[in-house]
């Protein structure tokens, strides 16, 4: 199992919170996302690692901008 965090950024509610984890849920090999409102904190779990880019590319296709968080 692999745990990626992300910081998603122009989020407002919890729809914006239901498309963020629609679309990443969405990867392959994706097994449970995380998304904190008040934080933009996005925590990725799956079972193989996922490409960075592969998730920021979701988060931004939910319309957001994202970055890997440090």
């Amino acid at each position: 199992m692999t745990t990626a965090s992300f910081t998603a950024t122009g989020m407002t509610c919890q729809h914006c919170v239901a498309s963020v984890t629609k679309e990443v849920s969405e990867l392959a090999h994706v097994t449970s996302v995380t998304v904190d409102l008040p934080t933009g904190k996005v925590l990725v779990d799956s079972d193989a690692p996922i490409p960075p880019a592969e998730v920021i590319t979701a988060i931004n296709k939910a319309g957001y901008s994202a970055e890997v968080s440090k």
